[in-house]
């Protein structure tokens, strides 16, 4: 066709005129706007049993600020990380696992043969990996995991059986394959789109999943204890967040029309891919690229102070008016993911010499509330996320920012499995809101008759 990028553009402007809703509509029907209250509390759409997630509480209807908690079946999760502290050096995302599929901590003969059957299940299918990976590369890993996912269900006799045992086995083989799917997807991107050497390590069934990983992405496979421990630390602390986050709520809706297993991973994984979800992460890798590139290495705070103020002004780095990194739809006083995440990020950088990044970070945690006071003209409570210091414990780990999100995929996936399941035990019904539509009745109009 002739002229068809003008084409296109008279379509998209057609579909842009036709998509418009006026904003006053949304406060006649009382439209709660990303299932959010005007509080910004969230509807209540659902029970769970699996995470809670608590940032602040209500009192005579107000919301009032709270140090935040974060909750797998009943257990607060800075408690479990420290457990295994005092424990030496156990990996502790397997038995998250186990916690958040079967509802209890295991003991040490649960946990073995747990780890045994993993283990085992992390295995790809015969051929898999040239055919569906290294043949078929993409640019991003996880449209390659969704990708995978799908043709997973090729491997499966019993794929759209839904029973609960068969749905627990399929969870459980997703799960031990998620970090080597994400890996080889690296692998591929290093060969085809890097031009760089292609290395393919088997993964060792008695290692840990962080172990592993870092074992599958590395060309000598080698690691630290210190760099397993904390990669094995930043995936317990991704791995649920309630059922209300984007990606689990997803896995509710889509499990409510009773579809396969694969089909339901496959849209978790597209929801945890967007930037406002799992990829916030590479948002604050590019802002602080950013600011380190206007500011220098060794920014004062008041360099900082000021880039905060141009990122809040559209100013600086995508535009967006978001300092990437601060805040949350919760969590109002703090995150407490990103409280672990904050001390573990402080040990690493005093091991690889990177105080002197740490602190720019922590500069940007100190400053944004009042900046944003400030600029905006009220007072929000404003905490620093998880993902502001997730991106730089990637960084210090070496791990390529292709690997941010997957990473998230592979913890959260924990998560995803034990919503799924419980949906399927107790949802009941199909998940199904109301829109109102806006559009005024028209009559038909024949061909001849159309302008």
């Amino acid at each position: 066709m002739k002229d068809e990028k003008i084409y296109i553009k008279n379509l998209c402007e057609q579909s842009i005129s036709c998509s418009q809703i006026a904003q006053d509509l949304y406060e006649r029907y009382n439209v709660k706007r990303g299932l959010r209250n005007r509080d910004g509390t969230g509807v209540l759409v659902g029970l769970t049993n699996i995470g809670e997630v608590h940032g602040y509480t209500i009192d005579e209807n107000e919301k009032i600020p709270d140090q935040g908690k974060l909750y797998y079946r009943g257990y607060d999760v800075e408690k479990i990380i420290e457990g295994l502290q005092q424990s030496g050096s156990r990996f502790g995302f397997e038995e998250t696992i186990y916690l958040l599929l079967f509802g209890e901590l295991p003991n040490a003969g649960q946990l073995e043969d747990f780890c045994k059957l993993l283990g085992a299940y992390r295995e790809l299918p015969s051929n898999f990996t040239v055919d569906m990976i290294l043949k078929i590369p993409s640019r991003n890993i996880m449209n390659k995991l969704a990708r995978s996912v799908l043709v997973l269900y090729s491997y499966d006799d019993l794929a759209e059986d839904i029973s609960i045992p068969n749905v627990l086995r399929q969870c459980l083989q997703l799960i031990a394959q998620f970090p080597v799917l994400s890996a080889y997807g690296y692998q591929a991107i290093r060969r085809y789109y890097e031009s760089k050497s292609l290395f393919l390590h088997n993964p060792d069934p008695k290692l840990s999943t962080a172990e592993n990983f870092l074992r599958l992405t590395r060309p000598d496979g080698s690691f630290s204890p210190l760099e397993a421990e904390l990669l094995d630390q930043l995936l317990i602390v991704h791995a649920e967040h309630g059922g209300g986050n984007n990606s689990a709520f997803t896995m509710h809706v889509v499990t409510s029309s009773a579809t396969d297993t694969y089909s339901a991973f496959a849209a978790a994984v597209g929801s945890l891919k967007g930037p406002r979800h799992g990829g916030a992460s590479l948002h604050v890798k590019g802002m602080m690229d950013d600011l380190l590139k206007e500011c220098g290495n060794t920014p004062t705070d008041d360099q900082i102070a000021s880039y905060i103020e141009k990122l809040l002004d559209r100013q600086a780095f995508d535009r967006s008016g978001l300092v990437y990194g601060m805040g949350h739809a919760v969590y109002t006083a703090s995150d407490p993911r990103a409280v672990i995440l904050r001390e573990k990020a402080r040990q690493l950088a005093e091991e690889k010499e990177m105080l002197d990044q740490f602190h720019i970070y922590e500069a940007i945690e100190k400053l944004t509330p009042e900046i944003f006071e400030r600029k905006k003209g009220f007072a929000r409570p404003l905490c620093a996320n998880v993902d502001l210091y997730s991106g730089f414990v990637y960084n210090m780990l070496g791990i390529p920012e292709a690997l941010y999100t997957p990473i998230f995929a592979i913890a959260r996936i924990a998560g995803w499995s034990a919503h799924r399941l419980e949906q399927l035990i107790t949802g009941g019904k199909i998940i199904r809101p109301a829109y109102k539509s806006t559009s005024k009745r028209r009559p038909y109009v024949q061909m001849a008759d159309r302008t």
